[in-house]
Order: structure tokens, then C-alpha cells, then sequence
């Protein structure tokens, strides 16, 4: 088979009217085929499953046009409010390749590289959760598999023969070639804030930990300081390559040596950052792109040795139940990999996972605790409480593992903003 090379507007007119379309989440995405479907107007019955869309695309705006989000982002949340028809399907990441399986999209498109000397292109930033669907959609004359490659998408590898992370031209239905800037996330400048929690959790990741960090300023920063800091002989076992790790790399603290399993190799299933990390991972060996249903596999996750993992939270309450991903009733975010990173710390006594956030919030001009007596009502838990281990405010560290509900409690009290300190000392003391 031949792949037709077309320019994203002609590519567009392979999408129905009527259909069904399915692309990756986030740095996964093609973003010049989306643009050129939101030229359209004609659309009657168009449902897209896509998660953490890395731009306000025009086509979720037109009548007729349904987004299925696994994730949401800056985006959803913008376009919510402009009034499109964005839903919301509550899974954790791993399981999205099921779902994918199961919506079977006629349509199934993705960022890649150029094809390479053999033919092969490179599934770049995101291995994830589509790629298996890609190649059905390949082999099934009545689906199309539609690539937009770009030259300047980093061409990274999987693991052979399992995990190929990669698919040959040849198997292409379309390809539409583009030269967009690649999707970038910008480094954030860490608060004082940030500095004092990384600054607390730093004592419990020990040399030859194995690490997995979230999104966002407080992983960064620990990894910057776990970057410029003495100790070493890291591994990588994350959901998502960051910067921050990247940094980690450069400045020689990562080996993979004593992992136990994939050694010598840092293990993602995607990464976004800044065009330096993308740089960073052109052709780089040392970082391997795998499903997500292996990378945050409890099993597989666990089989790490001191794996130790730093995710946040929005709020939690004194029975230790985490909210990570809503705002009251309103979805914020996604669920991800969080309850999967988190509840391999009561594998092995020598994993460790960190659940770090600020003790405080500011809610129309008011400050609020982010550590409460209790969730309010309609609050949507990401993970449940006995999965918890160690809390870390700029306030301290709350160790829950192996305590009772009592012992829990006050221990989040004490790393509580001091101005709401007190009144959640007193509730503790209720759970006795």
C-alpha cells in the first residue's frame, strides 16, 4: 500500500460528516489536520475521543461536533465555557486503550516523524494509548489511519520486538506533511512556595531510587534539586517526561542501574516540555517509549526498585482521601496515572509515594485550606485513602502509611496552614 500524501485540507475531506475520529492525548496530536477540520461547517454527527487537547481547535466549537475527553486541559476548560460540547469520560490512563478499542473510531489520526531510510516513522512524544488502534485502523480497509508527520517532531524509540513505537509508511493510509512548531511546555518559575516543599520531600528519595514525577512546578523543582544536589544513580520509570528530568540526565544523576527491570533505560509512555527537552530526546536511546497500559501498570511499576513517586493534589481531607482532578463537581484535569503511581508505596517498605501540594488556596480573593475536616459535598475523590503514604506541605511532611484513622488525621492537621491549623487539630481529635 501506498500512502497518498495531502495537504491538510484535502485530508480533512476524508472526515464525514457523520463520523467517528480518534487521536492521541496532548504532544500526540496533529495539530495541522485538526486546524484544517475546523475549516468545516458541515459536520452533522462528528465525535472525537481525545484527551488533553494542546490547542483551542475551532472544530470542537461547530454544531454537530462532540469531544469525548479523557483528560482535561487549559483548552477543554476554554472551550467548555465558549459553550462546545466537550463530555468528560472518567478513566484512568491505562485503561484508555480499552476504550479506544471500544469506540473504534472509522478515523484515527497522530503526530509522527518523516519516514527514516527503512520506512519507518517514529511515534515522537506519545506512545500512550492509541497506538494499538493505529495499526487496527491500518489493517482494516474500512478505517483510515492518517499520520502528520513533521521534521521537527523528535524521533524516539520504543523497545523491540514488544513495544515497536513505531509504524512503517507503508501501513499508512494519508500522510500530511507539515512543519508546525511543535507543542511546547514552558518552565515555570518555582515559588518560595515550591522550594519549601521540595525542600521536605528531598529526605526521602534516597540514591538509586527509582523516580516518577507529575506535571507541574513542585516535581520540577525537586528535580532541579535532586539535579544540582550530592546523591545520584537515579532511574526513570514516569508516565511523563518532563524537563525537570531531562535536567536530571544532563547533570549525570541518572544511570538505570538498579531499577530491576528495563536497566540502562529511562521508561516514559510521553513526554512535553520545552523545544531543549525535545532536543534532548532526537534520537536518544537512553529514553524508551512504551504503552501506557505497561508504564503505569501497578505490577510493572512495583517490580522497580525504591521507586518513588511525586504527584500532587488539589485537596484532601482528614481521612486522607486525595481529590486530584475536580473542583467541587466541575472536572478540572484528569485521573491519569494517580491512583496507579501512588498506591505502589504499600508494595515494597523501601517505595515510597509522595502526594505534594500547597496548604492553601486562594478562592475569590480568600484564602482556603487546601487540607479540609471534610470534602464537600459532590466532591469527587481521584484516590482513595488507604492508598495514601506521605503528604508534604511547605508546612511538613504527614506520614500516613501503617497509622490508624486518628493518628492519620491529626498528622495532616499538623501540615496544615497555621491559620486553619487549630479547628482541623480539633476535628482530628473527633476520629479518635
Amino acid at each position: 500500500m501506498t500512502a497518498r500524501i495531502l495537504t491538510p485540507g484535502e485530508a480533512s475531506a476524508i472526515v464525514r460528516p457523520v463520523d467517528t475520529l480518534g487521536v492521541p492525548l496532548g504532544p500526540g496530536q496533529p495539530p495541522a489536520f485538526l486546524h484544517a477540520l475546523g475549516e468545516r461547517d458541515d459536520f452533522e454527527n462528528l465525535t472525537v475521543f481525545a484527551a488533553l487537547l494542546i490547542d483551542v481547535f475551532a472544530l470542537f466549537t461547530k454544531p454537530g461536533v462532540h469531544c469525548l475527553s479523557g483528560f482535561f486541559g487549559p483548552a477543554e476548560r476554554f472551550l467548555l465555557a465558549l459553550g462546545a460540547d466537550i463530555q468528560f469520560v472518567p478513566s484512568d490512563f491505562r485503561r484508555f486503550t480499552r476504550i479506544a478499542q471500544q469506540f473504534r473510531p472509522r478515523v484515527v489520526a497522530g503526530l509522527a516523524t518523516p519516514p527514516d531510510v527503512n520506512g519507518w516513522c517514529s511515534m515522537s512524544l506519545h506512545a500512550g494509548a492509541t497506538f494499538h488502534e493505529m495499526v487496527r485502523a491500518a489493517e482494516d480497509p474500512e478505517r483510515v489511519l492518517v499520520l502528520e508527520t513533521n521534521p521537527k517532531a523528535p524521533r524516539t524509540f520504543g523497545l523491540l520486538p514488544d513495544y515497536p513505537h513505531r509504524i512503517h509508511i507503508d501501513q499508512v493510509d494519508v500522510v500530511v506533511e507539515s512543519d508546525r512548531e511543535i507543542f511546547t511546555l514552558a518552565d515555570v518559575e518555582p515559588t518560595d512556595t515550591d522550594r519549601l516543599i521540595a525542600a521536605h520531600a528531598r529526605p526521602y528519595i534516597t540514591d538509586g531510587a527509582t523516580l516518577q514525577t507529575g506535571i507541574g512546578g513542585i516535581p520540577s523543582t525537586i528535580a532541579s534539586m535532586l539535579a544540582t544536589e550530592d546523591g545520584g544513580d537515579y532511574g526513570v520509570h514516569s508516565e511523563m517526561f518532563t524537563t525537570g528530568l531531562m535536567d536530571l540526565h544532563l547533570a549525570g544523576k541518572v544511570t538505570n542501574a538498579c531499577k530491576g527491570q528495563f536497566e540502562g533505560m529511562s521508561i516514559t509512555t510521553f513526554a512535553a516540555g520545552t523545544t531543549e527537552l525535545y532536543d534532548f530526546l532526537d534520537g536518544n536511546p537512553v529514553v524508551r517509549f512504551l504503552p501506557v497500559e505497561v508504564v503505569n501498570s501497578p505490577e510493572v511499576v512495583s517490580a522497580n526498585r525504591k521507586m518513588i513517586t511525586i504527584n500532587g493534589a488539589l485537596t484532601i481531607d482528614l481521612w486522607g482521601q486525595a481529590v486530584a482532578d475536580t473542583i467541587g463537581a466541575q472536572q478540572f484535569s484528569g485521573i491519569g496515572g494517580h491512583e496507579d503511581f501512588v498506591s505502589v508505596a504499600g508494595f515494597e517498605l523501601e517505595d515510597r509515594s509522595l502526594l505534594c501540594m500547597p496548604s492553601t488556596a486562594t478562592v475569590g480573593g480568600e484564602l482556603v485550606s487546601r487540607i479540609t475536616a471534610q470534602l464537600a459535598c459532590g466532591a469527587i475523590v481521584t484516590t482513595p485513602r488507604h492508598q495514601l503514604d506521605l503528604v508534604v506541605t511547605e508546612c511538613g511532611v504527614a506520614s500516613l502509611r501503617g497509622r490508624t484513622v486518628h493518628e492519620r488525621a491529626m498528622a495532616l492537621a499538623h501540615v496544615a496552614h497555621p491559620q486553619f491549623r487549630d479547628a482541623l487539630l480539633e476535628h482530628a481529635e473527633k476520629l479518635r
